[in-house]
């Protein structure tokens, strides 16, 4: 949660946060309730696999009790497992048998999977990342099925193999500029309870009004939740000029810095209080308004 001493600091700042409006609402509406101002510029979005058969197949494969543990490494592959579930006609919970255990990293992820009725066996709680999950994995030989995004990097599914797992992994989702193509987005919604505010969504800025702000100093800081932001980010918006940028995990935060984008803040959890947090953290020790 944010701290008391933080919340104040927020106050009029102008945060541009890099997703699209359904992804970046309850973050938008938290910072709104703190004072901010939260601006949107999606820079990245998800396709549909193009090897739908491949991913088909696992799914049955899961289905009839083939592995051990599936693990869901973001909310685009809930989306995914939605849209399929929906696809077949059945319950999101009929995808997954009752002997096989199911682990996440994230708690918006894990959040999303039990009100759908589908229980979480294994989250990390202090690192919420692969790394975290690793870490957490007992040796054993089993099986796993993990489908991810066609551009994951490879240390989650080499840090369950070296845990002596079996790992299946499909591609379930293409990450793509934004927009994704009509027809192929991902849009599955998200369940009410945890999908975040029903308030409207905050305001969209094009590229050039963006390059107006930044160049204005008139943005404060900028949010990012994945390395591929960071990257859209470092190829469209840079020189940031004065708004300060901050990741969400680690991961985000060592390919900023890889790119030579000063990270002014990471949050700890990857959540919208998280979030907060480590935006109050760069704000709080600097005066008024500009």
């Amino acid at each position: 949660m944010p701290r008391p001493d933080d919340l104040g600091a927020l106050g009029g700042r102008r945060v541009l946060i890099t997703r699209s409006a359904d992804r970046a609402r309850p973050l938008a509406s938290l910072l709104s309730s703190l004072g901010a101002e939260p601006l949107l510029l999606p820079l990245i979005d998800f396709e549909r696999a193009a090897d739908q058969s491949a991913l088909d197949h696992a799914l049955d494969a899961l289905a009839a009790g083939a592995f051990d543990w599936l693990v869901v490494s973001s909310i685009t592959t809930v989306r995914v497992l939605l849209e399929k579930a929906a696809e077949r006609g059945t319950p999101p919970a009929a995808l997954v048998p009752a002997r096989t255990r199911v682990a996440t990293i994230g708690p918006s992820s894990r959040q999303i999977l039990e009100a759908v009725g589908i229980p979480v066996a294994l989250a990390p709680v202090d690192i919420q990342s692969a790394e975290g999950l690793v870490d957490l994995w007992a040796a054993a030989p089993v099986s796993v099925l993990l489908p991810q995004a066609d551009i994951a990097a490879p240390a989650l599914r080499e840090g369950l193999a070296a845990k002596g797992a079996a790992v299946t992994a499909v591609i379930a989702y293409h990450t793509v500029d934004f927009p994704a193509r009509p027809g192929l987005r991902l849009e599955a919604e998200l369940p009410a309870a945890v999908g975040g505010s029903t308030a409207a969504a905050p305001q969209e800025l094009s590229p050039s009004q963006t390059r107006r702000e930044l160049d204005g100093g008139t943005i404060d800081a900028v949010v990012a939740a994945s390395p591929s932001a960071v990257r859209r980010i470092a190829a469209t918006l840079l020189p940031l000029g004065s708004c300060r940028f901050v990741a969400i995990g680690r991961p985000t935060a060592a390919e900023a810095a890889a790119l030579g984008i000063p990270v002014a803040a990471t949050a700890k959890v990857p959540t919208p209080d998280g979030i907060a947090a480590a935006l109050g953290s760069v704000f709080a020790n600097e005066g008024t308004i500009r």
